[in-house]
């Protein structure tokens, strides 16, 4: 019996592992992108702002709710009095209009906050696949040379035992493979954190996204990273700035704020009209009460103004609306301002990560893969000792990580330089 139920939860794991390795997807930059905007439930929650908002007009733009009135008098009154029944109505003097105005600025408010909502999860994709792409980056340079070290550690074993070369020179090998064993283990640890922030930021239920790239390539693909190359003619920050102001949704949003707060205002204002309250309906009286001695019946109509300002004008009310709006209006001035340093220090990080990046493909990079294969074999020709390879294998090492380093921070410098101009697709010179 125990047998058996061992062999059903192993048969049970085994599913649930299947289960989870066919959810896990692999997907370039762009598929990501889209699978975030069609799986997001964060953003899911945010279009729901937009619904809110567009039943907020229909609620602001309602008439009142009539009432239904009956009089009936008891007693000797009633003997002299006629019987009542009818409706009386609120009718607002220039209430709902108003209020019709606020909930749709307030709906073009939310419009403009799920377009931000939207862009932003966009460059979010953006920045945690190429973070996910650099962190396997490394650990793919880290492996590669935990072999290489293994080759040298091998090598140098050999040349020990053939009295070659001294015993420390296999300890000192021995010492660095164990050193990069170390960082290749943090660098797995690094790759799993990168793909759980990815999926984060994706956070589409019952699916498990991974990237389809390396970002550390002998061709990198700008395209497909939708970046331009680094080596593309940038254009000068004044001819940016304009365009960036007019394109930021935290500008348009406090510019909204201050069309909101007009109409709030306007709204708030209009509470000093006073409201007109109409009645009408059916009256009668039975025959033995009338002086006629017959029954009679009609309408009756009447008009009361309501909500007269009197005992109190809704001043405080109103002082506090005309301060949202001065509010509203110092906020989109520090919005813009502060959004022109922001983009300013965007673009000069991306000048300078594409510098860097170009001084690293053309200065540094080239020809370090030769000169370790000719270290490699000058030591096993015994022509230069294992010291002076493992420092320039570790030198190495240092250039090649740097250089997915730069990788990484010119792809995030672009998508944050999108980010602050709030234009994912802004066009560029053609390469030089």
């Amino acid at each position: 019996m125990k047998r058996n139920l061992l062999v059903f939860l192993l048969i049970l794991f085994f599913q649930n592992i299947s289960f989870a390795v066919d959810n896990i997807q692999k997907v370039y930059l762009n598929e990501a992108i889209q699978a975030a905007l069609k799986n997001n439930i964060d953003l899911q929650a945010a279009e729901i702002n937009v619904n809110i908002a567009k039943n907020n007009i229909k609620s602001a733009n309602r008439l009142q709710n009539p009432s239904f009135d009956a009089f009936y008098f008891m007693g000797a009154a009633g003997n002299s009095e006629p019987k009542q029944l009818g409706f009386s109505e609120n009718i607002e003097i220039a209430k709902r209009k108003a209020r019709k105005n606020l909930a749709e600025s307030n709906l073009k408010l939310a419009e403009k906050n799920l377009g931000y909502t939207t862009f932003d999860l966009k460059m979010d994709v953006r920045e945690a696949y190429i973070n996910l792409v650099a962190s396997k980056s490394i650990l793919y340079t880290l492996e590669q040379q935990q072999e290489l070290q293994e080759e040298l550690l091998q090598i140098a074993k050999n040349r020990v035992k053939a009295h070659k070369a001294p015993d420390i020179d296999a300890i000192q090998a021995e010492i660095a493979l164990n050193q990069l064993i170390t960082q290749v283990n943090t660098a797995k640890v690094n790759v799993s954190s990168a793909l759980s922030n990815f999926n984060k930021v994706i956070n589409a239920p019952g699916i498990t996204y991974d990237s389809m790239d390396k970002l550390f390539s002998e061709e990198n693909n700008f395209e497909e990273m939708l970046t331009p190359p680094p080596n593309s003619s940038f254009p000068a920050f004044e001819s940016i700035v304009q365009k960036a102001i007019n394109n930021r949704y935290d500008i348009q949003i406090s510019k909204q704020e201050i069309d909101i707060a007009e109409k709030n205002l306007t709204v708030v204002a209009r509470q000093r009209i006073p409201d007109l309250q109409l009645t009408g309906g059916y009256a009668y009286m039975n025959a033995k009460y009338a002086d006629n001695g017959n029954f009679n019946n009609g309408a009756y109509a009447g008009a009361s103004i309501v909500n007269i300002p009197l005992f109190y004008n809704y001043s405080p009310e109103i002082q506090n609306a005309a301060l949202k709006l001065k509010q509203a209006e110092l906020k989109y001035e520090s919005t813009k301002n502060k959004a022109i340093k922001d983009v300013s220090a965007a673009y000069e990080r991306f000048l300078t990560a594409a510098y860097n990046l170009n001084h690293y493909e053309s200065k540094i990079v080239k020809g370090s893969e030769e000169l370790i294969e000719t270290s490699k074999d000058s030591y096993e020709a015994g022509k230069s000792d294992i010291t002076s390879l493992i420092v320039m294998k570790q030198s190495y090492k240092s250039i090649i990580i740097g250089y997915s380093q730069a990788l990484a921070d010119y792809y995030n410098s672009w998508t944050n330089f999108l980010r602050e101009v709030n234009d994912e697709n802004f066009d560029l010179p053609d390469s030089l």
